[in-house]
């Protein structure tokens, strides 16, 4: 399998395929999930290059088994973001809400269960704030060079501010307000 057909959505890699652009598509209602990795800036500056990325590796190697395990879709990571939506790939119009929540909740105990560093304890694990935010959003392919998959809209930057709220250490306090 090519990896554009198993990173976008199946219309989007047909057209990139055939040499052609994709047009964008709007999404009326998709939920959608943030997170990033508390304390990320320092870990960067007490880890060696390749430690943050095996760090990474392994966190979002978790996190990306849960979304196939749950049929959602992994958008993208930048970094110790993570962005993931339902409703997008597959229709999920009665549980996309349901099944988003309950990927945040496995991918924040997959962040507590992953140590930051094997061979240093002392470090601890992996700590994530989270924000979800339902709404509409437009995906496409934009720019020439590496293209990927992008999801445009207020709804994305809710997200990622809702994530921002959540007060370290806390993690998954705000799922408690859901």
């Amino acid at each position: 399998m090519c990896v554009a057909c198993c990173c976008l959505l199946p219309q989007v890699a047909r057209s990139l395929l055939m040499g052609e652009t994709p047009q964008p598509e709007r999404f009326e209602v998709v939920s959608i999930y943030f997170s990033d990795v508390v304390g990320y800036t320092d870990l960067c500056a007490q880890l060696q290059p390749y430690e943050v990325m095996d760090l990474m590796h392994r966190l979002y190697s978790q996190l990306d088994a849960i979304i196939q395990a749950m049929a959602l879709f992994k958008v993208e990571t930048v970094g110790d973001a993570y962005l993931a939506v339902s409703n997008l790939r597959l229709p999920q119009p009665d549980t996309h809400a349901r099944l988003l929540a309950q990927f945040a909740f496995e991918a924040v105990r997959a962040a507590t269960s992953t140590p930051i560093h094997p061979e240093r304890p002392e470090l601890g694990c992996v700590t994530i704030r989270v924000g979800l935010h339902c709404g509409p959003v437009v995906g496409s392919v934009v720019g020439m060079l590496n293209r990927r998959y992008c999801l445009f809209g207020d709804s994305v930057n809710t997200a990622a501010r809702v994530s921002a709220w959540v007060p370290p250490p806390c993690g998954g306090c705000v799922f408690r307000v859901l």
